[in-house]
């Protein structure tokens, strides 16, 4: 009699060990979708830019580091607008944004963006081209920019 009591408790055991637990839900990652946000995003960082009111910028994360080229990391959001209001050389001059790639985490909380910037004049000739890479973060449920770094592609005009 005990070997059947032993013998059902192993059997009992097997079975709620084997039992399948249920898995959390796969989150649903809209690549297309977020490469449309991401861009929204940086039209409405090229309109801030232009506009040369950079106070306003919602781009960055207030912990964000920029890399320029020829100087020191940039640390902080607000380190990274004064740097971009002495950018702002030419009121006639404007800056466009295009998200050609985006590659997004599992969870879709991270976001690393590939892109090319254009710089054209008042006649929209180019003065300045080149390329960038973004790392962006969601936070409270928007994207920002914690890293980034570009490059201009030697086309620049003075």
């Amino acid at each position: 009699m005990k070997n059947m009591i032993v013998i059902g408790c192993l059997i009992s055991l097997m079975f709620a060990c084997n039992e399948k637990k249920e898995e959390p839900a796969a989150v649903v990652i809209d690549k297309e979708q977020i490469k449309k946000e991401i861009q929204a995003k940086e039209d409405e960082f090229a309109e801030t830019y232009n506009s040369g009111v950079l106070k306003n910028i919602g781009y960055y994360a207030e912990d964000a580091t920029s890399f320029f080229q020829n100087r020191e990391p940039l640390v902080g959001k607000d380190a990274i607008i004064a740097f971009l209001l002495s950018d702002v050389t030419s009121k006639t001059n404007k800056i466009s944004f295009t998200t050609k790639e985006v590659f997004v985490s599992n969870d879709g909380n991270l976001v690393v963006e590939i892109g090319a910037f254009k710089v054209v004049d008042s006649i929209s000739t180019p003065v300045n081209t080149g390329n960038y890479i973004t790392l962006f973060e969601k936070r409270n449920g928007k994207y920002v920019a914690v890293r980034d770094m570009s490059a201009s592609d030697g086309m620049s005009v003075k």
